[in-house]
């Protein structure tokens, strides 16, 4: 019995007749599939609109309440779709996070699933139904409704493809698949028939917005093929699978950029044990992810320490920075959200010497300075002024031969 779970991004439900396409392609599924979930975005830019509500009654409003508020948008399409499937003939019923059992931790806006039951949609799906699964949305095990973070309908729906022992996981989107690049920033970019998780795992993180990063680190914990598509168009996408089943690994397989990121500086921290558990457990504590970190060469016992964050995020860190400094006895901060981090990935890299290289010659080529650098064995990180984001990402991708 075959069973794919479908995701459909909120460009791809963003208006009545963009459902009722959606709608059709379901159907068309459903014919050659014996059972289909699918789990909806948000209608377009609806999650932005809800946010800027937000944000004209309170600059930091409860993380609950944003909760409340944005988990409303997939329950709208969730529900529109399934009347144009049942308007189609084909049977559907539309669940909510909740309701299929999608338990979250208490972490509010950025809630990490711990246990999906889908006992109902089994039993749904065995009654002939295409089950419609509000995205991006859990519930805690007091009750309470927690959301994925951003991009977190593809989390969803990787999480229920997992649960269900889905077959693979379509993820449909208004790009065509993966690219070497933004094709907005980089028209001549292409798209690439298969990636390893491992390179869209550090894809994602560094920037691709075609999938969330906690979808891919979900899909290769469980094993779950991704096929990441158009829905305007029936041209095949690009496969997301295990590293084993590719045969041949480019040496770089994209260049990716990150325009949302803000560097955050402690001026004149203590230099002693102890001060970087307090600044990023402090960071932590508030759920605030950090990215990367430097540390400048201590003078006279006091040193600066440099980290980015996403700009989403930059009010709160200002907030817990300002307890941190007082606590630390440091001498201040400053935030610059005027930043661009660029990224190579390929898996590659592990066995081609040089890649670090060509990269900052390149970027020195085209006077572009180097702010910070963060590296894995199959990523090299380079934060740069903004204004020279895009010239660095069609630099980079001429000189590796994308």
């Amino acid at each position: 019995m075959s069973l794919v779970v479908q995701k459909f991004g909120g460009s791809s439900v963003a208006d009545v007749e963009k459902i009722k396409n959606v709608a059709r392609r379901v159907v068309d599924s459903k014919k050659r599939i014996d059972h289909v979930v699918v789990v909806v975005s948000a209608l377009g830019d609806t999650t932005d609109e809800l946010v800027g509500l937000a944000a004209q009654i309170s600059k930091l409003p409860p993380e609950r309440e944003m909760d409340m508020l944005l988990s409303t948008g997939e329950q709208v399409s969730m529900a529109l779709l399934a009347m144009a499937l049942n308007e189609l003939g084909q049977d559907a019923i539309s669940m909510t996070g909740q309701q299929v059992e999608m338990l979250t931790d208490t972490g509010h806006t950025k809630a990490k699933i711990r246990h999906v039951g889908a006992e109902r949609v089994i039993q749904e799906l065995r009654k002939g139904r295409v089950v419609v699964v509000a995205g991006f949305q859990g519930v805690t095990s007091e009750g309470e409704i927690t959301t994925l973070g951003r991009g977190g309908s593809d989390t969803t729906a990787v999480a229920l493809a997992a649960a269900l022992h889905a077959d693979y996981c379509e993820i449909y989107t208004d790009v065509d698949g993966v690219f070497t690049a933004d094709p907005r920033v980089v028209p001549e970019a292409h798209k690439l028939e298969q990636v390893s998780y491992t390179e869209m795992l550090e894809m994602a993180a560094t920037g691709a917005r075609v999938l969330q990063s906690r979808s891919v680190e979900y899909a290769r914990n469980y094993n779950v093929p991704l096929h990441v598509r158009s829905s305007f168009n029936v041209g095949e996408g690009t496969w997301v699978k295990s590293e084993d089943d590719i045969m041949e690994k480019a040496i770089v397989s994209a260049v990716t950029h990150d325009f949302d990121e803000a560097k955050v500086t402690i001026v004149g921290v203590p230099d002693k044990p102890g001060v970087a558990a307090s600044l990023f457990g402090g960071l932590a504590d508030s759920n605030i992810n950090v990215d990367m970190i430097i540390q400048n060469v201590s003078e006279q016992a006091r040193t600066d320490i440099s980290f980015t964050v996403s700009q989403d995020d930059i009010e709160k860190v200002r907030q817990v920075t300002e307890e941190i400094v007082s606590a630390l006895g440091a001498e201040g901060s400053n935030f610059d959200d005027n930043i661009a981090k660029i990224s190579v990935v390929g898996a590659g890299m592990r066995t081609h010497p040089g890649i670090a290289a060509g990269m900052f010659k390149t970027l020195a080529e085209n006077d572009i300075n180097i702010e910070m650098i963060s590296t894995s064995p199959i990523k090299i990180s380079c934060v740069v002024r903004r204004d020279d984001g895009e010239k660095a990402v069609k630099a980079l991708h001429d000189h590796f031969g994308l």
